[in-house]
């Protein structure tokens, strides 16, 4: 493929392209009134302007530019909101005019946004998945009965980190114990069984694609802004979100086909009656649809999809936040040590946390804050796209530009948090401003129609984890580091994780 970087190819690559884009424009340009922006390069627009920290940038762009900016990237355009009002604006009185997904390249490796919740087109097909998730896995009543669950599996993580807390001192990578807890716990609600432990050659291979997953979208792609050059893959992004795509979808499926083995050898024994509902996995096989406009099956594709999304956004969520939180709490003793107070003066001695505690507990409801204020899991929104041409905040927004809403910076805006940059749990402390979508301030789970669904469950369980992780230990960090050399640098991707993963040494609490 070494043609593909000669002179040649890259003089007709721009010259075609230009051709292409001014013809665009001709057919495009007329009086508008966008929102103000900053300068953009001839034909590839801001997409390599942004950085390695796209949300850093642009939140330095905000105090010239206002609460919403423009930008493009060839023939594509981009409106970024960046403010709490903005925000209230779009969630609150533009909602469903901006209701629809923009996909980059990447998603669409191995058919994955034909199946997807998050990723799906505004329609009848994502409002069949929506029902199906809140009504059958994420309503209150089935998260009640499903305390059992989590319960086992915070026990296991535990375990498995106490076993790591006898003898020699060693590190250990804190987020990838908590992802595989939370693995097993979204395994035994959608599956009904544990998937991995951490001696798992399986569950390795997992967490690594996921990894992957998570990380390759966060790359600028010239096929994002060249539709056409995708097939040449020249930064090879899109044969790695295959490779690591492909994986993940492979130990799903395998998963689904067992089951389909089970339920048929049920329903052979019961004489086709199939047996009786036990998960959300059947829940999504036992579907019936309408066949107008919604499917008389899901697809088997949609199921592995939908299985793998709900696995990394809940598993990725709480491992990437935990991961923060520990951060800041060793990084601030004095927070950590307030903490511990206050878990051990609800927690009698010889009995650990339980998710009927997170209501008194009201600091570590305030550390899990103003960690996701700080350190959102996602630091833009999932992208929105607009539906048709729409006026928003006196701007003239035309269909089918792409919306970012950057959440890292939004939670970081001085008009709305005082010392916007320190961790100061405090400020939650008799404050009703929450992450559910009604507070636009922090929305780390954004808001509207289209907000996650996952957020009741999210909750219980970084609680949970949290809560259970400093109450059941004492905690170093490995090698030496202290806190004010701490590495806080940012990695990212999908979602955003510490550049160099926290790895810290667990001590058993003598009660």
């Amino acid at each position: 493929m070494e043609w593909a970087w000669s002179p040649l190819f890259w003089f007709l690559t721009i010259f075609s392209s230009t051709i292409l884009l001014l013809f665009h424009h001709r057919k495009t340009s007329g009086p508008t009134r966008l929102p103000p922006g900053p300068p953009g390069w001839p034909l590839v627009g801001h997409m390599f302007d942004l950085g390695p920290m796209p949300h850093h940038t642009l939140a330095g762009l905000k105090q010239k530019y206002g609460p919403v900016i423009w930008l493009r990237a060839s023939s594509k355009k981009t409106m970024v909101v960046q403010t709490a009002k903005a925000a209230e604006e779009l969630f609150r009185n533009h909602d469903l005019f901006f209701a629809d997904r923009s996909i980059n390249n990447l998603m669409t490796s191995h058919n994955y946004n034909k199946g997807s919740l998050a990723l799906a087109r505004y329609g009848s097909y994502w409002r069949v998945l929506r029902r199906i998730c809140t009504v059958e896995m994420l309503v209150v009543k089935r998260i009640n009965e499903t305390v059992p669950v989590r319960r086992k599996c915070i026990d296991d993580l535990l375990s498995w980190i106490e076993s790591q807390a006898h003898g020699e001192a060693h590190g250990l990578h804190v987020a990838h114990f908590v992802f595989l807890a939370s693995f097993n716990m979204l395994g035994n609600l959608m599956l009904s069984r544990d998937l991995v432990d951490p001696e798992s050659k399986e569950g390795s291979e997992l967490f690594e694609a996921i990894m992957g997953l998570m990380e390759w979208p966060g790359h600028p792609n010239i096929a994002d802004l060249f539709p056409w050059l995708g097939w040449f893959d020249l930064q090879g992004l899109r044969r790695k979100m295959d490779r690591d795509m492909g994986n993940a979808l492979r130990i799903a499926s395998g998963y689904v086909r067992e089951r389909v083995k089970e339920r048929q050898a049920r329903s052979d024994v019961d004489h086709g009656g199939g047996g009786k509902r036990q998960d959300f996995l059947d829940v999504l096989l036992d579907f019936e649809g309408n066949g107008k406009d919604e499917p008389e099956k899901i697809p088997d594709h949609n199921i592995n999809v939908f299985i793998l999304e709900i696995f990394m956004a809940g598993s990725e969520t709480t491992s990437a936040t935990t991961e923060w939180a520990m951060t800041e709490l060793l990084c601030h003793p004095k927070t950590m040590t307030k903490l511990k107070s206050e878990l051990s003066s609800v927690i009698r001695p010889g009995r650990k946390m339980e998710e009927t505690d997170i209501d008194n507990l009201p600091y570590l409801q305030a550390v899990v804050k103003e960690t996701l204020r700080l350190h959102p899991p996602i630091p833009f929104l999932v992208p929105r796209q607009a539906i048709q041409d729409t006026d928003f905040m006196g701007y003239h927004i035309p269909k089918n530009t792409k919306v970012l809403v950057n959440t890292w910076a939004i939670g970081r805006d001085p008009e709305c948090w005082s010392d916007p940059l320190e961790f100061k749990p405090e400020r939650f402390l008799g404050s009703k401003v929450e992450y559910k979508g009604q507070s636009y301030e922090m929305i780390p789970f954004g808001a509207g129609r289209r907000m996650c669904a996952g957020i009741p469950l999210a909750h219980r369980m970084l609680h949970l984890v949290l809560g259970s992780l400093v109450h059941e230990f004492e905690w170093e960090l490995y090698g030496g580091i202290t806190s004010e050399m701490m590495d806080r640098r940012e990695k990212m991707g999908v979602t955003v994780r510490k550049l160099k993963p926290l790895i810290v040494v667990p001590r058993n609490i003598v009660r």
